[in-house]
């Protein structure tokens, strides 16, 4: 359920920011595909990718 929550928020804060899966991918070095298994809590980014993802987003890791 946690990884749903935070997929959830960086769905929030990327669509916020006016990014596609496929930009926010492009920018943290990812698939699109990738992007898409974060946001659904399928599958959970490494804390270095997360770091990456936060701070593209305007997000703190504590917050998710």
């Amino acid at each position: 359920m946690r990884n749903k929550e935070i997929g959830a928020k960086i769905k929030a804060a990327r669509l916020e920011k006016g990014l596609t899966q496929q930009d926010l991918a492009k920018i943290v070095g990812v698939t699109p595909e990738s992007i898409s298994y974060y946001e659904a809590g399928k599958k959970f980014p490494g804390f270095d990718r997360l770091k990456t993802i936060c701070r593209v987003l305007g997000l703190s890791v504590d917050s998710l």
